[in-house]
C-alpha cells in the first residue's frame, strides 16, 4: 500500500460547484419530461417533496462528513460504525451505480451531439469523449475540480437565463408569447378540459412520478466524496450542504415553474426535453442549439463526476479491506490510478454498445431502472449509518459541530420514503418490479462476494 495521502487540493469554490454539479444535471434538463408527463403542474409538489427528504439526508451525510472528512463518504461511515459488511454493500453499491450512470451519460453525449453532426455514429462520439474525460481525472484533483467548476457554471449561468428570460415573458412583454401565463398551471387548452387543474392526472399521477424524481436528485451526496479532498472540509461541506435546499428550490421547482407557465404541459412529450421542446414551440427555435450544448455540458459534467467518485470510492473501499489493496495505490499526483483503470475498464463498454447497439433506447430505459433502485440503497444506506455514527457519538458524549436537523425523526422518515418509492416501482403502471426485486437478489449478492473475499484475505 501507498503512503502517499489524497491532496487536499479543492477550495471552497470547487465543492460548492461540485455540490450544486451533483444535484443539477440530465434528471433535470431531461427527466422532468417524463414526470411532467405522468404528473402535470402537480410535479412541483413532487420535487419539493423529494428534494426536502434529499436535503435531510445531505444534513445526515453532512454531520458525519463535517466530523471526520474520510475516503470513501458514506461507506467509510457504515465500515466504522454499523459494520464490515454495511461498508462492503454501501461502496461496492455505489460504485456500481455511478459505473452504470457514467455509461447512460456518455451515451446521452453522443446522442446530443447528433444535433449538429447528425451522420456522426455515436460510438465515435463516446469514444472521443471517454478518453477526453478519463485524461482529465488521471491528472489531477485540482484540475478536475476546476473542470467541474466551470461545467456547473455553464449549468447555473443557462437556467438563471432560462428563469429571467420566461419572467421577462410572463410579465414584461406578454406579446413575446400571447399564450404565456401562469394560469397553465392550472387551466386547460382549449379543447382539452381533461387537462385542467394543478392535479390534472390526479394524486396517483403525482405518486407515480416520485422514482423519476427521485432520479434527479441523485448525484447529491458527491459532496461527501469530495470532503477527503477538500481544504477545510470542516468549514465547506456545511457550507455547501446548507445551500442544496436552496438550489433545489430555485433550480427545479422555479425553473419547472416558469416553463410550464411559458407552454401548457399537455403539449410535452414523456420522451422529449421540455426545456428544448418548449423553447422551439414557442418560435425561439435558435435557443435550442444553445440547450443543446447546455445540456451536452450538464451530460459531460455527471460523467466527470462520476468518473472522480467512482474511483474515490474503490479507493475508499480497499482502504477498509473491502476491495484489493492495489486500489489504495497512488501516482505521484496523488490519483488512484489502479482504481480509476478499473473503471474506465468497465465504463469502456459504452463504445461496443453504441457500435453495435445505436437503437438501445428500451433496454436502456430498463437499466436504468436498476440505477434508481441502486440509489433507493445509497440512501437508505445514509440514513441507517448515520443513525449507528450518533447513537456512538451520544454513547460517548462527544458533540458534533455540524448536527442533522429532526435527528432521529428524519432518518426514519427517510427510510419509510425510500420504501415507499420500492412500493411504487412494483406497481404495474409503473413497470419496474424487475428493478425491485433485484434488490434482494443484489444484496445477496453482495454478501456472497464479501464472505468469499473475507475467506481470501484469511
Amino acid at each position: 500500500m501507498s503512503d502517499k495521502k489524497l491532496h487536499r487540493a479543492l477550495k471552497n469554490r470547487h465543492i460548492q460547484l461540485i455540490a450544486l454539479g451533483g444535484a443539477v444535471g440530465t434528471g433535470l434538463f431531461l427527466g422532468t419530461g417524463s414526470a411532467i408527463f405522468l404528473a402535470g403542474p402537480s410535479v412541483l409538489v413532487g420535487y419539493a417533496l423529494v428534494g426536502f427528504l434529499a436535503f435531510l439526508i445531505m444534513r445526515q451525510l453532512g454531520e458525519m462528513m463535517s466530523e471526520e472528512p474520510q475516503a470513501g463518504s458514506f461507506s467509510y461511515f457504515a465500515y466504522k460504525y454499523w459494520g464490515d459488511f454495511a461498508g462492503f454493500l454501501a461502496g461496492w453499491n455505489y460504485w456500481i451505480l455511478y459505473v452504470m450512470v457514467s455509461i447512460s451519460e456518455l451515451t446521452a453525449v453522443a446522442a446530443y451531439m447528433q444535433f449538429w453532426f447528425p451522420e456522426l455514429s455515436t460510438w465515435i462520439s463516446a469514444l472521443i469523449f471517454f478518453v477526453v474525460v478519463n485524461l482529465i481525472n488521471f491528472s489531477t484533483v485540482k484540475v478536475f475540480g476546476e473542470v467541474e467548476f466551470w461545467f456547473s457554471i455553464i449549468k447555473i449561468t443557462a437556467i438563471i437565463a432560462m428563469i429571467l428570460f420566461g419572467l421577462y415573458i410572463l410579465f414584461i412583454n406578454t406579446s413575446l408569447v400571447p399564450d404565456a401565463t401562469i394560469e397553465n398551471l392550472w387551466k386547460a387548452p382549449l379543447g382539452a378540459e381533461d387537462k385542467s387543474g394543478f392535479f390534472a392526472n390526479g394524486a396517483y399521477g403525482l405518486i407515480i412520478a416520485i422514482p423519476i424524481i427521485m432520479f434527479s436528485f441523485g448525484g447529491l451526496e458527491l459532496v461527501g466524496i469530495a470532503a477527503a479532498e477538500a481544504d477545510e472540509p470542516k468549514k465547506t461541506i456545511p457550507k455547501a450542504t446548507n445551500q442544496v435546499l436552496f438550489r433545489i428550490l430555485v433550480f427545479y421547482i422555479g425553473t419547472i415553474a416558469v416553463l410550464l407557465s411559458l407552454h401548457h404541459w399537455s403539449n410535452l412529450t414523456k420522451e422529449s426535453s421540455p426545456f428544448t421542446l418548449i423553447f422551439t414551440d414557442i418560435g425561439f427555435r435558435h435557443v435550442a442549439g444553445i440547450l443543446n450544448f447546455v445540456i451536452l455540458t450538464a451530460a459531460l459534467s455527471v460523467f466527470n463526476s462520476g468518473v472522480y467518485a467512482t474511483s474515490r470510492m474503490l479507493f475508499g473501499l480497499s482502504y477498509q479491506g473491502n476491495a484489493p489493496k492495489i486500489f489504495s495505490k497512488l501516482n505521484i499526483r496523488a490519483v488512484p490510478t489502479a482504481a480509476m483503470g478499473l473503471t474506465a475498464l468497465l465504463t469502456f463498454a459504452v463504445v461496443p454498445l453504441n457500435y453495435f447497439l445505436p437503437h438501445w433506447n428500451e433496454a436502456f430505459k430498463q437499466a436504468m431502472s436498476i440505477v434508481v433502485a441502486a440509489l433507493v440503497i445509497n440512501w437508505a444506506m445514509i440514513s441507517l449509518a448515520h443513525l449507528f455514527f450518533r447513537k456512538a457519538k451520544d454513547k460517548s458524549g462527544a458533540k458534533t459541530i455540524f448536527p442533522a436537523i429532526l435527528y432521529p425523526f428524519g432518518n426514519y422518515l427517510c427510510l419509510a420514503f425510500v420504501i415507499f418509492v420500492l412500493v411504487i416501482m412494483a406497481t404495474p403502471d409503473f413497470g419496474m418490479i424487475h428493478a425491485v426485486l433485484a434488490v434482494p437478489v443484489w444484496i445477496f449478492f453482495m454478501y456472497l462476494l464479501y464472505i468469499v473475499l473475507k475467506n481470501k484475505n484469511r
